[in-house]
């Protein structure tokens, strides 16, 4: 397991262990001990899947009162996976920072509560999971609009496909 920073401290870029051979490959997704011994200590509650076609961008989404840590990965395809520090006391508040995950670099992304997430889709279409630290509350659901100019993402694609929810979402000024 190696630990990437990332331009933001507390979102991370996690390389699993991956063991492949002629069969296919095995990998442990999550093992509670390795992670909390490599300092990433999060009490994940709640797991999440999610299958997208190509140029579809999920987000920007956060919880207001109860905020959800995320530990992103992707089982089949590739996304560019996007944190948004909210944290109005940070340091880094306002800064995004965006990788590329997929089903060939077993990479994953960890962003801490305090964090709008969103992603887009780069493969003909992905499925993607997430771990989650508190429990989805539609009541508490809050977003940022996916293309706010004050954030300024510079998202891979040039044709998204945004839900008209997603379309209707606040600018970051207005959060």
């Amino acid at each position: 397991m190696n630990i990437i920073e990332t331009e933001i401290p507390d979102v991370k870029i996690i390389e699993i262990d991956f063991y492949p051979d002629e069969r296919g490959y095995f990998c442990e997704s999550y093992q509670e001990r390795r992670y909390h011994s490599n300092g990433i200590s999060a009490k994940f509650v709640q797991d999440n899947q999610s299958f997208s076609i190509k140029n579809v961008i999920r987000g920007l989404h956060f919880q207001q009162r109860h905020p959800q840590g995320k530990l992103i990965s992707v089982v089949v395809g590739e996304i560019f996976d996007v944190a948004v520090d909210i944290r109005k006391k940070s340091p880094t508040y306002g800064k995004w920072v965006g990788v590329t995950l997929s089903d060939q670099n077993h990479r994953q992304l960890l962003v801490p509560e305090g964090f709008a997430h969103g992603f887009c889709v780069m493969s003909n279409y992905a499925i993607a999971q997430y771990k989650c630290t508190d429990f989805f509350d539609p009541e508490d659901n809050g977003g940022i609009i996916w293309n706010d100019p004050d954030i300024g993402i510079d998202w891979p694609i040039k044709s998204p496909i945004v839900s008209p929810r997603d379309k209707q979402l606040a600018t970051f000024k207005k959060t």
